[in-house]
């Protein structure tokens, strides 16, 4: 009895690491924007505590780190390797970024059970050196990295398990009409820094994604707006595009929506309830070519509008009524590097009284001597910290004038001169 005893202990304990393991795994978020290098595992083997023990041997490429305290995982990363090593079996993490990479065989996958993410970003994979079908057969992946490469054609067939999948940077021209078919869990998929056109949304290929939520399309080819997307999506990214027109209605679809990013396109106008969205929070249509606001919705919190042909911010185009019961949450206005000549109207404050900061800037206004704007400040929805950091964000000229001294003691404070 004492001998089975013991050996259950150590099931026990081998069991608890390993969901640990998992369950701590913190995923990183690349969204709006190009993801870090990820920097190597190094072990310490002066550390103070010894780290706890797999119950086995565990196996592990030699060409890799095996750490004790995390026996699922390999780490390969940063070591110049050129070709992929043999994966262990009970491998459940494989990290092969940074490397020197050029193919992925079937080979090193022959024994690969219960593997969940394989990270093969920045190496120098092509399309044609993948052998078809070696991802489809790893059942149980959730995550594939396969950003910062040399792919022309999006990887398939893909595992129906798989949730994320990150292909940005690479030079993906086309998707297949039925890659994305058999991948009911995908939530994240991001196509960013690619070469589409509007051409791969022939066939609809993200309309049967039942349970996407973020799709990044940035720095692509696109002239207009991704048709039949999925009405699970919660964050959209379009920056760095082409486009120059929104249907109306289009967001009608998408309800769900979080955050949208379509900064650096060519929009002119924006129908009026184009956002009109009940769960918006953030919204970005910078660096494009608008010359009028829109509507605000209730939940947009922050609003970046930078960079446009705006010349005046008409407040009841984007506040109709007032709902004390239903106050607008809007926080943050970014309107730098439009041609405004005079600030946004004290009535904006009683539209969105949680505003903190409007961002002014330089406004490209044509003048021999630039106007300086400042952000009218409701006094009342500011402590005297928050009212201090307010003067000391945008503070523009080294001196205040005598009329700005007697505005303190008005009730709205008139940041312009």
């Amino acid at each position: 009895m004492g001998i089975l005893s013991h050996l259950l202990i150590l099931h026990l304990l081998w069991a608890a690491l390993v969901f640990c393991q998992y369950e701590d795994y913190d995923f990183e978020d690349e969204y709006g924007g190009e993801p870090d290098h990820q920097v190597p595992y190094y072990f310490n083997p002066d550390a103070q505590v010894e780290a706890p023990r797999f119950p086995f041997p565990v196996e592990c490429a030699k060409e890799c780190f095996c750490p004790p305290a995390f026996p699922l995982s390999m780490y390969c990363d940063h070591r110049k390797l050129k070709t992929i090593p043999n994966i262990p079996s009970h491998v459940q993490q494989l990290y092969l970024q940074n490397n020197n990479i050029e193919a992925v065989p079937a080979g090193p996958f022959t024994n690969v059970t219960f593997i969940r993410e394989i990270n093969l970003s920045y190496n120098n994979i092509k399309s044609h050196m993948i052998d078809h079908g070696v991802f489809a057969k790893l059942s149980h992946l959730v995550q594939l990295h396969l950003q910062h490469n040399e792919l022309e054609e999006f990887p398939f067939p893909l595992p129906s398990s798989l949730e994320r999948l990150l292909l940005g940077f690479n030079n993906i021209s086309r998707l297949p009409a039925n890659a994305l078919e058999g991948l009911p869990n995908m939530t994240t998929l991001d196509l960013c820094n690619n070469l589409l056109d509007d051409s791969v949304f022939k066939e609809n290929p993200f309309s049967n994604m039942k349970n996407l939520m973020q799709l990044n399309l940035c720095n692509n080819k696109l002239q207009t707006m991704p048709p039949d997307l999925p009405p699970s999506l919660r964050h959209l990214s379009l920056e760095n595009n082409s486009i120059s027109h929104i249907p109306e209605n289009y967001f009608h679809r998408l309800p769900h929506i979080i955050a949208l990013r379509m900064s650096h396109n060519n929009l002119q106008d924006i129908p009026h309830n184009t956002f009109n969205l009940p769960n918006l929070l953030e919204l970005n249509l910078g660096h494009n070519k608008l010359k009028q606001v829109f509507y605000i919705p209730r939940s947009l919190q922050h609003l970046y509008i930078e960079d446009n042909e705006i010349e005046n911010i008409n407040v009841t185009v984007m506040c109709p009524t007032l709902d004390p019961l239903n106050i607008k949450q809007l926080t943050y206005i970014r309107v730098d590097q439009n041609k405004l000549t005079s600030p946004i109207s004290t009535y904006a404050f009683f539209c969105f009284p949680l505003i903190r900061t409007i961002y002014y800037g330089e406004q490209n206004v044509t003048v021999s001597r630039p106007s300086q704007l400042r952000t009218p400040v409701f006094r009342r929805f500011l402590t005297p910290e928050e009212f201090q950091e307010a003067e000391d964000n945008h503070e523009t000229l080294n001196q205040e004038t005598e009329e700005d001294h007697e505005a303190e003691d008005s009730y709205f404070h008139p940041y312009y001169h």
